[in-house]
């Protein structure tokens, strides 16, 4: 199996997880944080729904230079909205990932802020980390919806709410 294969197959893998843990958050949430330094549920929500996004800039270009390319939050106002969006970012990063070569992914891809580069790496290890990044902020919100307390849905197993201990 390719390494291409197998991103595409994690990433479906992850999409249903992060489907099921979307499907659980009330509209009526969405300006809810948890602390003062803790994003809102909406920022947190639309932030992991755009990352597949990240898939398409890491194949597309070189770098990102966050200096000429200031960070847009996108516009999500309900779990409806929210969902469209992922679907949305899911197929762009879907189709790139089909469409790229093997050997794009030895290639560098840079993070920067003008002169300031953050790092360097792989476009494979920019990928990882952006998966990573899925299942970081994914974990945030099943903490939000713990603190709420709603069901978590199982991520790679069942979860407390799926079964009785």
């Amino acid at each position: 199996m390719t390494t291409i294969k197998m991103l595409l197959s994690e990433l479906e893998k992850e999409a249903q997880t992060t489907r099921k843990m979307f499907e659980r958050v009330p509209d009526e949430k969405f300006q809810w944080q948890p602390h003062p330094k803790s994003m809102t549920m909406q920022k947190l929500v639309a932030h992991i729904a755009e990352l597949p996004g990240w898939i398409t800039t890491t194949l597309t270009t070189d770098e990102l230079d966050l200096a000429e390319v200031p960070y847009i939050a996108p516009p999500v106002n309900n779990t409806a909205e929210l969902m469209t969006f992922f679907e949305q970012k899911l197929n762009e990063g879907k189709n790139h990932l089909e469409q790229a070569q093997e050997q794009q992914l030895t290639e560098n891809w840079t993070l920067r802020e003008g002169n300031q580069v953050y790092s360097t790496e792989t476009k494979a290890e920019v990928l990882r980390m952006v998966y990573c990044q899925i299942v970081h902020h994914r974990a945030q919100l099943g903490v939000y919806l713990r603190l709420l307390d709603l069901p978590i849905p199982g991520s790679y197993g069942p979860s407390a709410d799926d079964v009785s201990f």
